[in-house]
């Protein structure tokens, strides 16, 4: 493949990316709430959550977000036990989810600012 048709396709993904990133987040935040308990609609919001931050982490660092793909790695630690066992978090998870969240969205914010005019 010609690099300049690599660089234009790496360029499509990294703002498709940078366009749903921060959406991808609130939609996290917005599921905390529906993320503990038992039944159905919660292991099957966790799943969804959980293939959101994993979107992420494959993501974000392949088109320049390394510090976000990190954050997103640790949000997405403490969402594999329950998603594995195909349960709701526990409260401990839970409050470590919204530490690890709030770290993702800082992290997220700082990079797109940082990164948005290297890419122009």
């Amino acid at each position: 493949m010609p690099a300049d048709l690599f660089a234009e396709r790496l360029a499509r993904v990294r703002q498709r990316f940078v366009s749903t990133l921060a959406s991808k987040i609130e939609d996290t935040y917005a599921a905390l709430p529906k993320l503990s308990g038992e039944g159905g609609d919660v292991t099957d919001t966790l799943g969804e959550t959980y293939r959101r931050i994993h979107g992420i982490v494959g993501v974000g660092p392949t088109v320049g977000f390394v510090a976000t793909g990190k954050a997103a790695r640790a949000v997405e630690n403490v969402l594999l036990a329950p998603y594995r066992s195909t349960r709701g978090l526990a409260s401990n998870e839970a409050d470590a989810l919204k530490k690890a969240l709030q770290v993702l969205r800082e992290t997220a914010q700082h990079e797109l600012q940082t990164t948005s005019t290297n890419w122009r």
